[in-house]
């Protein structure tokens, strides 16, 4: 009998997949969802670590995939939706070697974020250096903080 490594994040994430495709149903039936986005997501293995913050210019958000070719990194922007996807390949040198202990996670991953409706989405930025991927989403005009001056008499 082989052993299987019990994952509790593998299983929260089996329950999210059976949530959102009773959720989706729907929305796909009816024209509502991308077919191919539902799809990468079912599809997924794991989910890349995201750190999001925001100062008054922009959200940053910064994903962490070491052992990811840029080449293995798709984004894409569609109504409100930054969806990021792709696969993390298993060495091929290591295919004859007996693990002892595999903690990494290889597969094919998926993320996606709904992003606020005042932003700039032309100026998107995307950055992948050291295993970090980092995409900057500028903020619009209308949507940056204003300061207003307060006149003492």
């Amino acid at each position: 009998m082989a052993m299987t490594k019990w994952n509790p994040a593998r299983e929260l994430l089996n329950v999210e997949r059976e949530f959102n495709k009773m959720f989706n149903s729907l929305g796909s039936r009816f024209g509502l969802m991308d077919s191919s986005d539902l799809e990468e997501y079912e599809n997924a293995v794991w989910m890349p670590l995201t750190d999001i913050s925001e100062d008054k210019d922009n959200f940053v958000l910064k994903l962490d995939l070491p052992g990811v070719s840029k080449d293995d990194v798709k984004i894409s922007f569609t109504d409100g939706m930054l969806n990021i996807s792709g696969e993390r390949k298993l060495e091929k040198d290591t295919k004859d070697a007996k693990f002892h202990r595999m903690e990494r996670a290889y597969g094919k991953y998926f993320r996606s974020f709904t992003l606020p409706n005042k932003i700039r989405e032309d100026k998107i930025d995307a950055e992948f250096k050291d295993g970090q991927l980092i995409i900057t989403v500028p903020k619009a005009e209308e949507a940056k903080p204003k300061e207003i001056p307060i006149k003492v008499k």
